[in-house]
């Protein structure tokens, strides 16, 4: 049985962070970072571009394929208020792949900056896209959590005869009006740059509000050199959420909340996890999560083969209340026989999974990950994959010029 860390303290999980060494901008070249190479206790250093003779040949190396949103939209009202409107996760279709289909109305679920100047009636702004004249409406719904559902809609201001009617997908418009989100802790304006900077060079799957930053290290050259060196890769996708820098408030971890992000899993990668003894090589926290989600999912489907995919959403404290004598491949087995009788070629679900020391590791083996924050839920992560042993690695990425945070360095981490 897992031990529960409900009652660690954050305060454990703290260090200092000058400013300076949070990297404010990413280096000229994605793969000329450096890399701090954990392996069993010992720590060294090398370049990014160097990552792939670190890694066993035969291998199978799993990469988070989702792509950052232009998120933030902005309204101003009649009296010139500015209304920040954050998009979170889709309300109404759902679905993220509908929902940024949409050609006429939507729904998110939102943060709303300077609320108190809106207390009720629709915004409004105009866009030009492909030399027509839109307007597109927002007008605030009820509180849904610690945000709100925003209802969309938009028309073209100078309506054609119905059969030249324009037509204007939801992607086409955040892609015209919104701003992509970089992390507060940079403490500065997006740049035009970080349109390309802040997505890795495999997104594909719109939905994050975040990028999935261990990711950004990657060029083409070194996943072709990934491939020739005989590692076998896959991608999933997990939609980052702006949850993931929500501060650790409370003074033991029980009293945080975490936060629920969607995950997109095919069931190709199932087979390909099976074949390889439920064993991978996790690209960044955010494939960390979702290929340890599979594991609860497969125990669940296992006592419950009729749950929908929805049911099969893991708990915060899931992986602490649960039997986990049942093995990877079993379990993983038992996910790829219920999508199977399902019909389902790519499973569909969320995760609130908190993993943090006293969490045993069911699939991910090695793990590529930038340096977190003090004091959060990611440091947690590092810590119990590390069997707490992350003092050292922090120790010496400080101590060695290391870049610190999203646009930062990285790490291999061989426990």
């Amino acid at each position: 049985m897992i031990s529960d860390p409900r009652h660690i303290r954050i305060s454990d999980y703290n260090y200092p962070l000058p400013d300076e060494r949070i990297a404010k901008f990413p280096i000229a070249q994605r793969d000329h970072s450096k890399l701090l190479v954990y392996r069993k206790g010992e720590v060294s250093e090398d370049v990014f571009y160097n990552l792939p003779e670190y890694l066993p040949k035969g291998a199978l190396m799993v990469f988070n394929n989702t792509k950052v949103i232009q998120a933030r939209m902005h309204f101003r009202k009649d009296t010139g208020a500015l209304i920040e409107v954050f998009l979170l996760e889709p309300a109404e279709p759902s679905d993220y792949e509908l929902m940024f289909q949409s050609s006429e109305k939507c729904a998110w679920y939102c943060l709303v900056g300077n609320l108190k100047k809106w207390k009720e009636g629709t915004l409004t702004r105009q866009l030009t896209v492909n030399g027509v004249e839109w307007l597109v409406k927002a007008t605030r719904g009820p509180i849904h959590g610690t945000s709100h559902r925003i209802d969309f809609e938009w028309e073209p201001l100078n309506p054609q005869p119905s059969t030249l009617n324009p037509q204007l997908s939801f992607a086409e418009i955040i892609d015209a009006m919104g701003e992509l989100p970089i992390p507060p802790y940079l403490n500065r304006e997006t740049q035009e740059s970080d349109k390309t900077t802040y997505q890795t060079v495999y997104s594909k799957i719109k939905g994050s509000v975040a990028a999935p930053t261990a990711g950004l290290h990657f060029t083409p050259e070194v996943l072709a050199a990934v491939d020739a060196h005989g590692v076998e890769r896959e991608e999933l996708t997990l939609h980052v959420g702006a949850g993931t820098f929500k501060p650790v408030k409370s003074e033991e971890i029980e009293g945080h909340e975490m936060h629920t992000e969607y995950i997109s899993v095919r069931r190709d990668t199932i087979r390909k996890l099976i074949a390889h003894d439920g064993c991978a090589i996790a690209v960044g926290t955010t494939s960390v999560r979702t290929l340890e989600s599979l594991y609860y999912m497969g125990l669940k489907v296992m006592q419950h083969p009729d749950a929908t995919e929805d049911e099969l959403h893991v708990n915060q404290w899931e992986p602490y209340e649960s039997d986990t004598t049942v093995s990877t491949v079993e379990s993983l087995t038992a996910l790829g026989d219920w999508m199977d009788a399902h019909g389902l070629e790519v499973l569909h679900s969320s995760t609130q999974i908190i993993i943090a020391p006293g969490y045993e590791y069911h699939i991910v083996k090695m793990l590529v990950t930038n340096f977190h924050q003090p004091q959060s839920t990611l440091l947690l992560l590092v810590s119990a994959f590390v069997k707490g042993d992350w003092h050292k690695i922090y120790d010496y990425a400080l101590g060695h010029e290391f870049r610190f945070l999203s646009y930062g360095d990285s790490s291999l981490l061989i426990p």
